[in-house]
């Protein structure tokens, strides 16, 4: 590609959008041109304004920026944009990101959209189809740009571990997480409710999960989205664990295939973004484990560059048909490289 892509990033200086900053150095498609925040923020440097919490050393290109205000003519203003990022907390994010639709590509991380029935929900190895709803969307709406989003992070990887188990005939699905404290943002859980403790509620996850997958894995029939027809029930927990979901899988299938072939399913599985060979594509959407103890995120929660789920302790269960743990890394996968990537897709079919 000649000339990259410039994007701006809403909610710039959040975790998410601080994750979208380090994964964008260097992309080839794409150039960071405007970072965005709140209005408290507007103004400043992004040095100034942001509390950066990467593992990496914030650039410093990046850090003498000037962050502009989370709206179209602010960021207009700051530079010339073809992509929008928004990684903007979900009761802001409606209507500054429509507003950003009517004229941009919009890839949002936030929830404000997803089940929206002319908002695709991508997974681009799952449902990269699903992305022709922005033609309806445009049409509908009067839009010359589109809203599209990602799914909530323990969403991804448990739809990218189902997906490959269609073809056996997916019945019903049980799902306990453990999730990492980077899911709550920064500076997220408060030490003394997580230190020596489990929390077993996050508010609005399980029915994310419950709710989006049927979307996710459900078929676009040119007009609309005909959801998926199992059964799934979620149960959420946040661990202390820094980055990394968790999750124990129990799922039902119509057919009984051995574990082999359940094996087999989930390591030969490949998507569009590998056949098009997307750069923040993993070679192996999905890697799996075969120590009795893995994956665990310490260990595995980087595969693939963070962008692979990795699936162990794959074993028949007494009650439904068979068992397994998943592992996302839930703010690379799970939220800026999944977004990232779906961009690439849109690009890569001329969509952006």
């Amino acid at each position: 590609m000649s000339n990259k892509r410039k994007v701006a990033i809403l909610g710039a200086t959040g975790a998410v959008g601080q994750r979208f900053i380090q994964l964008l150095q260097g992309h080839p498609w794409f150039e960071i041109e405007v970072l965005a925040a709140s209005e408290r923020s507007a103004g400043k440097k992004y040095g100034e304004a942001c509390n950066w919490v990467m593992e990496t050393n914030l650039p410093p290109e990046i850090a003498e920026m000037p962050v502009a205000n989370a709206d179209v003519a602010s960021v207009e203003k700051a530079g010339d944009v073809d992509i929008v990022f928004s990684s903007l907390p979900g009761d802001l994010a409606g209507p500054v990101e429509a507003e950003f639709a009517a004229l941009y590509p919009v890839f949002s991380k936030a929830s404000a959209h997803r089940m929206e029935k002319d908002v695709p929900l991508v997974i681009p190895e799952i449902n990269p189809d699903h992305t022709d709803l922005i033609k309806i969307q445009q049409k509908q709406r009067g839009w010359k740009g589109f809203i599209t989003t990602d799914p909530n992070c323990s969403t991804i990887q448990l739809a990218i571990s189902l997906k490959p188990l269609m073809q056996f005939g997916l019945n019903q699905i049980i799902v306990n997480t453990m999730q990492a404290l980077s899911g709550a943002g920064y500076p997220g859980v408060a030490s003394l409710d997580i230190i020596d403790n489990v929390v077993p509620f996050i508010s609005g996850e399980e029915e994310k999960m419950e709710q989006e997958s049927l979307k996710i894995l459900g078929s676009f029939n040119g007009k609309s989205v005909q959801n998926a027809d199992f059964q799934i029930s979620a149960s959420c927990n946040r661990v202390q664990v820094k980055d990394g979901h968790l999750e124990s899988v129990f799922v039902k299938l119509n057919e009984d295939p051995s574990l082999d072939e359940i094996e087999a399913a989930f390591t030969k599985f490949k998507g569009e973004p590998q056949k098009l060979k997307l750069p923040s594509a993993p070679v192996n959407p999905i890697v799996v484990r075969h120590e009795k103890n893995r994956p665990q995120p310490r260990f595995d929660r980087d595969t693939g560059c963070g962008m692979s789920v990795v699936v162990g302790r794959i074993r028949k269960d007494p009650i439904m048909s068979f068992k397994y743990i998943c592992l996302g890394h839930n703010t690379v996968r799970g939220a800026a490289g999944g977004g990232i990537l779906s961009a690439e897709l849109y690009v890569a079919k001329g969509l952006a």
